[in-house]
């Protein structure tokens, strides 16, 4: 690395002493000087050239004049020289500072945003002389000890890769990078100004402030702007911000027009409202210059950082642009002699000082707006104070502070090492005091002082605390005026709730408009909606779903939807819950008050029906029917009728227990007597031969034996069912969005359709018996009723099964209800009422009847 770095030098001085008139450093190297018995060297941003585009190899190999092209003043640097200016008059004053010292003096280069030229004034100020002599020193007298320089990371690198050859300290002024605290990279280095690494924190949460989740960044092309970057990105995240667009502009040579035609398309034709600007600003001098007026019309808010000075600009009425920009601007301490120092600086109080009149005349021609008049026109009584915002600002700004503290930093330094020094050995008044630079880094290093207004100073970079900010609003009026008015603070490390605070009444919106600008990829989703992402673009981009079924959301922008308690349910906009009510087929309500009235109207028709069998016990009709399962019949129909009345009405664990097992056997004898009247009918005419051991199966205890067997069969299904998993009272809170249902769970499903199923085998089978004897003589045969009164049992309950499973709550139990009511009635009516009209209203039909019976005993008794 060294020896490349000679050659290039030994080219670059070859080329210079080949010149006679180095036209473009007369002008501006050195740019001012005070003699001193101890010298501190500076480089300070006082004017901006745009260079050539030749890089590489071709920027050594080519003319130094050639690529210098016409300079432009920026007035408000060269408040820098005035606080070197003030700091040192104010350390020669100071009995109690180097008092061995006569005075302390300085060297004022400029520093351009260029390799070639940083490295070519560096290279002056170690030789001393207006060539340059690699590696040879002209300085005898005023003996440079330091530098003050570095109002970029870039410039600070540049000029420690040479100083570095002869151990020069080099105090940093510009903004913290934590990359120059690498002592092993640069032992020599030091920084002044205070760490800006929680910065991005404090813009994330003006972000949050004003719900701006779609912004632009623009940053300079090096480490710190991607340290930056990489911060910003990791907090963005965490509140669901996103960049649009990130733009790194270069920071080692400045292009304008290539630069511009780079970026400036793209951030105008953007339809970002929110830019953020980091940087320093030397480095993005290269975006004032491309800026145009055309920011104020495509209403754009900025957010800028402190390092970068957004009152600095080229023209005067280019403020249009930045108009209304929120500044993160580091919190300084006003130093009270510094103000009037500055109101008391013109050319007449230092007349030795040409750039002060260089500076003088060009700021109030630009105030003036005289193109053509000469230096010596200017006039020399005037004061900074009557200069613009864009020109001079007379508040100290936060390089000026730091560059204070770093005179003091080095002054103090130096008096240590003579302290020490006059401890070891003697020093003759006639002698000078020289130090060699390497010797005042281990002072250096130890620095630490209270400055005047007692703010603490460090040199290590461990000791410097993090920057507190305030924010301020940029405004530019159309008379010209321009102000920064404060609208907040952001200070790190306080606690929650103190560490930002933004005034957002105090803010000045651009444009006129009454409220903070729109700044989002997507609008908003409103409460009972959710953010659903676009596949393929960043999160802040989004559609908006509505929640699904039994989901809410309260808020603005919820990435889910939460589920309501299961005792609640949503409203119709789905944002809130709502109670959900409890409802089962209650009997008060008109449904439960009709079928309890069905129900008791059956009920009691069957008893009635029974009665009439009972006072005709001993007509043909009833004993030709076999009178006891007749009556077995009407009694388990009346019961069938009476269970309806278990499903009514709010559900308890008796009630659960008695619904299903009481209407399985009880349906059950019904059944089971059916099936016992059909085979006897089929077996009444069947057995007729005389002396036939078969009429042993028409006696009557056969009929009782197949009633007794079937329901004993069920109540052995019932026992095992309530003996696994019997039913329960339970509720059903997801059948009904906006109800819970409270009805009985079956427990054994296996066991409630076993229990049906049976029902269902024992009809299937009466159903069979009776089909088979449908062709018996119509006079007297029944079973031709009892296979219509079978066919309606069998299709209500096959209907029953899908139209059980698809419904839910007191539909359910409604369906249930129904069948039990329709099938009884059914079998009442098929059965029954045929009957009872022969009995009440058919009297013939009666006396065949009889007749028939007669034959039937005859046959009997053979």
């Amino acid at each position: 690395m060294i020896p490349v770095l000679l050659v290039m030098l030994l080219q670059l001085s070859t080329s210079l002493h080949k010149t006679e008139k180095p036209l473009c450093f007369l002008k501006t190297s050195p740019s001012l000087s005070r003699n001193g018995d101890l010298v501190i060297g500076s480089f300070l941003p006082m004017h901006s050239v745009e260079v050539s585009n030749d890089i590489g190899k071709g920027l050594f190999q080519s003319h130094p004049d050639k690529s210098c092209r016409d300079y432009k003043w920026l007035h408000k640097n060269y408040q820098l020289v005035l606080a070197l200016v003030f700091a040192v008059e104010e350390i020669n004053r100071d009995p109690n500072l180097l008092p061995n010292i006569s005075s302390l003096g300085f060297h004022v280069y400029n520093a351009y945003h260029s390799d070639e030229r940083t490295l070519e004034s560096s290279l002056r100020w170690l030789s001393g002389q207006g060539q340059l002599i690699p590696n040879y020193s002209c300085l005898w007298q005023d003996q440079p000890v330091a530098i003050i320089g570095g109002a970029t990371s870039a410039l600070s690198v540049q000029m420690g890769t040479l100083l570095e050859l002869y151990k020069f300290p080099q105090i940093s002024y510009g903004p913290f990078d934590s990359k120059l605290s690498d002592k092993a990279q640069f032992p020599s280095l030091y920084q002044m100004t205070q760490r800006d690494s929680s910065l991005h924190h404090g813009i994330i949460q003006l972000m949050v402030q004003f719900e701006w989740t779609w912004v632009g960044l623009v940053t300079t092309d090096d480490m710190r702007g991607e340290e930056f970057l990489w911060n910003l990105k990791g907090d963005m995240i965490k509140h669901d911000i996103c960049l649009a667009y990130t733009e790194k502009l270069p920071v080692s040579e400045r292009r304008h027009t290539e630069s511009q035609d780079m970026f400036m398309p793209r951030i105008l034709q953007s339809s970002v409202r929110v830019i953020i600007i980091h940087g320093d600003t030397d480095s993005l001098m290269i975006l004032r210059y491309s800026q145009p007026i055309l920011h104020y019309i495509l209403k754009k808010v900025w957010i800028t950082t402190s390092n970068w000075d957004i009152t600095m600009r080229p023209q005067w009425n280019d403020g249009y642009s930045f108009h209304g920009a929120l500044s993160f601007s580091q919190m300084t301490k006003e130093i009270p002699a510094f103000k009037t120092f500055l109101r008391t600086v013109n050319p007449a109080k230092y007349p030795e000082d040409p750039l002060l009149k260089e500076f003088w005349c060009s700021a109030f021609k630009d105030l003036e707006k005289l193109e053509n008049e000469e230096l010596n026109e200017c006039s020399l009584n005037t004061s900074l104070e009557t200069l613009p915002l864009h020109i001079f600002d007379m508040a100290m700004s936060g390089l000026s502070y730091t560059m204070y503290n770093a005179v003091h930093a080095v002054a103090r330094a130096l008096h240590e090492m003579l302290l020490v020094t006059s401890e070891r050995e003697s020093i003759r008044n006639e002698e000078i005091w020289v130090p060699q630079p390497w010797q005042l880094h281990n002072f250096l290093k130890k620095i630490h002082f209270d400055n005047s207004i007692g703010d603490q100073v460090f040199l290590d970079d461990t000791g410097n605390s993090e920057a507190h900010y305030n924010i301020l609003e940029y405004l530019f009026f159309q008379n010209g005026t321009e102000i920064l008015v404060k609208v907040g603070q952001f200070i790190p490390n306080a606690p929650y709730g103190q560490d930002f605070f933004i005034c957002k009444e105090a803010i000045l919106w651009a444009w006129n408009e009454p409220k903070a600008p729109h700044a989002v990829c997507s609008e908003s989703c409103s409460p009972g909606f959710r953010k659903t992402p676009r596949e393929g673009e960043p999160v802040c981009c989004f559609d908006c779903s509505s929640c699904s079924e039994g989901e809410i959301s309260k808020q603005m922008n919820m990435k889910y939807c939460m589920k309501c308690p299961e005792d609640e349910y949503p409203n119709k906009e789905r944002d809130h819950c709502l109670p959900k009510t409890i409802t089962f087929l209650d009997i008060k309500e008109p449904l439960g008050m009709t079928l309890v009235c069905v129900a008791l109207l059956f009920s009691m028709l069957t008893a009635l029906i029974l009665g009439v069998f009972v006072k005709f016990c001993d007509t043909p009709v009833v004993k030709a029917n076999n009178r006891i399962l007749s009556y077995t019949l009407l009694i388990s129909l009346t019961l069938c009728f009476l269970c309806s009345l278990l499903f009514i009405g709010r559900p308890t664990a008796a009630t659960c227990l008695l619904r299903q097992t009481t209407f399985g056997i009880v349906f059950t004898v019904a059944i089971s007597s059916i099936l016992a009247k059909t085979i006897l009918v089929v077996l009444a005419f069947k057995v007729t031969k005389p002396g036939s051991r078969s009429k042993v199966w028409l006696q009557p205890r056969v009929s009782n034996c197949i009633v007794f067997l079937c329901s004993g069969i069920q109540m052995t299904l019932c026992c095992i069912w309530l003996g696994i998993s019997p039913p329960f009272p339970d509720t059903d809170t997801h059948s009904q969005p906006n109800q819970i249902i409270i009805e009985c769970n079956e427990g054994s499903v296996i066991g409630f359709y076993c229990v049906l199923g049976y029902i269902g085998f024992l009809a299937l089978g009466s159903f069979t018996v009776a089909f088979l004897a449908r062709n018996l003589p119509d006079t007297f045969n029944e079973a031709k009723f009892i296979t219509f009164s079978m066919l309606v049992f069998c299709s209500v309950w096959v209907s029953f099964l899908p139209t059980y499973q698809s419904t839910k709550g007191k539909a359910m139990v409604v369906v249930e209800i129904f069948s039990i009511l329709a099938s009884s009635a059914g079998l009442l009516g098929c059965i029954f009422i045929p009957k009872c009209y022969v009995i009440l209203l058919s009297p013939h039909n009666a006396r065949v009847k009889s007749i028939w019976l007669e034959k039937s005993k005859g046959l009997a008794n053979g």
